[in-house]
């Protein structure tokens, strides 16, 4: 979306061959279908081409007019320029109206366009609130897409899509492109411009073309044509009463964990908090924090709490698992170092000052948390609010609301099985032909061994003297031979070892994994690409003397890190944290759990509860000095 309104330069006309290649080109690239009359004569070029003339006519009319602009886009308002084409529609009262913007090599067909030529792009859904923040300058984040899934199939990564509201669903509001971080070029001021200055014309009720209910296979020209576009001098948005309900049960949220309408509104503004709002949320998680504790333990000392809290306790027990992280732009955001603190120290100092802790400095790198009041009025006042589903903390149910504690972590006692398959290439196919198998099929190393001697017996390659010995086909040789100089001695004896060919047939397969637990069936665990992961141990220095051990890549391995970090605090007598792994995707963010002091042993014996095979941990010590 435009950030500033454009600067167009003086439209001239489209001449005549200049109009029809954009059409023609606009057809090609967003897959218009031209309708063929088969009763016309093919020799009678003019009736054969009535419909290719017509589509022209649709996206793109005779008195088409052209002219440069140039504008900033994006959130960094990057300068951009392209070329608009305007024209007016039949229906219109001849008003001229921006129909398409192209950038770069890409066309971007305007509402305008749309109203009149209906189904070019995929149409997606999303409330009218949510539309009007679009046309804001907003950018629609995956929570605000309803009506799916599934959703378009043409709506892939790249493509022009348009977006409707719930509450008016045929009629196409805002056109982008389904990329994330990407500004949309349908804005107000597109809307806005005409050759009278006048402002931008209102939508209209219903296009009954674009209704997901109408008919599917009507051509574009039969369906354009019945589209009325008279301008009565405005539009009401309101539906009936009952096509309402109908689109609100559309969206699919349903149950008490479905957010409601201002946490949805929260969702939607997926971007980067402000550093206030950033501020508000640690302090607010803090006070969920203590409020939790208070009536998850009520009738233990502290409400559970052993003070001195160090700061990496606080962090790991009253703040991390009560941030509000719905999405993966507000998980980037809410670092404690993009606080006004930038640090977990000054935030408990600010909280002195507050008077809701009393803390005090310890070796004059850290402070710790003697006492809470838990009389305090922020704390007494405070509201639990919807937690994030999936990072909700153990004992609190998604509504926010304190629930009886688990009595154990699903993860302990559990069974894990590691198994390799290999993904065979191309080349091998007609190997497997042999057999009857899928060439792109995942298999074992021993199964792959199965099918190539399949295909050595159906094409009786056994060497009659020695059996060990395979005769090399054209086939074997373009399939697992090369141009090393073992292949090259093999090729010219004709022969090569049972055993070799086999390796070779495993080197040329891709390897793919799965990590089945408790006996689960391979075929639901959905084998992922590469190697097998591992879980990394790392023992490292800090200030100066102190050691620390790390652990990550829990979660292949069915490892939730905040109960793994809760464990080994009582195990290890020492405080634990939990934060992102540096480097990790903010979409999907790899956790990482850190002990004071060198605790390699207690995190393999904690693993090995989990049914992790010591096999599966890398262990690399950085506290060991270099040989000199």
């Amino acid at each position: 979306m435009f950030k500033k309104k454009p600067n167009i330069k003086p439209l001239s006309p489209l001449k005549s061959s200049e109009r029809r290649r954009t059409a023609d080109q606009i057809i090609a690239d967003f897959g218009i279908e031209v309708p063929v009359d088969s009763s016309v004569d093919p020799d009678d070029k003019a009736a054969s081409t009535a419909g290719l003339t017509a589509v022209r006519k649709s996206i793109l009319p005779e008195n088409a007019l052209s002219a440069r602009f140039t504008t900033t886009a994006g959130p960094d308002l990057k300068q951009v320029s392209g070329t608009i084409y305007v024209g007016s529609h039949e229906g219109t009262g001849g008003e001229q109206r921006v129909l398409w913007v192209k950038v770069g090599e890409q066309m971007y067909p305007t509402v305008y366009t749309l109203w009149h030529n209906p189904k070019i792009v995929p149409l997606l859904y999303t409330p009218l609130y949510v539309v009007e923040k679009l046309q804001g300058g907003a950018d629609l984040m995956t929570p605000g897409l309803q009506r799916g899934p599934p959703f378009p199939k043409k709506a892939t990564k790249g493509a022009v899509v348009a977006i409707a509201s719930l509450e008016a669903p045929t009629v196409p509001m805002a056109v982008g492109t389904c990329l994330i971080d990407v500004s949309s070029l349908g804005s107000d001021e597109l809307w806005a411009w005409s050759t009278a200055n006048k402002p931008g014309r209102d939508p209209p009720a219903l296009i009954e073309a674009w209704d997901e209910q109408g008919e599917e296979d009507t051509s574009l020209v039969e369906r354009t044509a019945a589209v009325d576009l008279e301008d009565d001098g405005g539009v009401s948005l309101d539906v009936d009463p009952t096509e309402r309900s109908k689109a609100e049960q559309a969206q699919g949220v349903e149950g008490e964990d479905a957010p409601t309408n201002k946490d949805f509104i929260d969702v939607v503004d997926d971007k980067e908090l402000t550093t206030k709002e950033i501020d508000d949320a640690f302090k607010n998680a803090f006070l969920f924090g203590v409020r939790h504790h208070m009536e998850q333990n009520r009738n233990q000392s502290n409400f559970g709490l052993d003070f001195p809290l160090s700061q990496s306790a606080v962090m790991a027990l009253l703040v991390q698992p009560f941030l509000p992280t719905y999405t993966p732009a507000r998980t980037a955001s809410l670092q404690i170092k993009k606080s006004s603190w930038k640090n977990i120290k000054k935030f408990i100092k600010y909280l002195d000052k507050q008077k809701i802790v009393k803390c005090k400095d310890r070796d004059g790198n850290e402070v710790v948390i003697l006492d809470i009041d838990f009389q305090d009025h922020q704390i007494e006042a405070f509201v639990p609010y919807r937690l994030p589903k999936k990072d909700a903390p153990a004992g609190a149910s998604a509504s926010g609301k304190p629930a009886a504690p688990l009595a154990a972590e699903s993860s302990v006692g559990q069974k894990l099985k590691l198994i390799s398959l290999l993904r065979p290439k191309e080349k091998l196919a007609p190997i497997f032909h042999a057999s009857k198998a899928d060439p792109r099929g995942l298999y074992t190393p021993h199964e792959l061994k199965q099918h190539l001697i399949a295909y050595i017996e159906s094409e009786n390659l056994v060497n009659p003297k020695n059996k060990r010995l395979i005769s090399i086909n054209p086939q074997l040789a373009d399939a697992l031979l090369g141009s090393s100089a073992a292949d090259a001695a093999a090729l010219s004896t004709g022969t090569i070892a049972r055993d070799a060919l086999a390796e070779r047939m495993v080197a040329a397969a891709a390897p793919f994994h799965a990590i089945v637990r408790n006996d689960a069936d391979i075929a639901e665990a959905k084998p992922k690409a590469g190697a097998p992961p591992k879980i990394q141990i790392t023992l490292e220095t800090r200030s100066g003397n102190k050691t620390v051990t790390k652990v990550h890549g829990l979660e292949p391995f069915y490892i939730a890190p905040q109960p793994l970090a809760d464990e080994l605090r009582k195990t290890c007598a020492g405080s634990t944290s939990v934060d992102k792994l540096q480097g990790s995707s903010p979409k999907a963010p790899v956790m990482e759990v850190l002990v004071q002091g060198p605790q390699k042993d207690a995190i393999l014996k904690a693993l090995e509860k989990r049914g992790v095979n010591k096999n599966w941990v890398e262990v690399i010590d950085k506290t060991k000095g270099k040989k000199k």
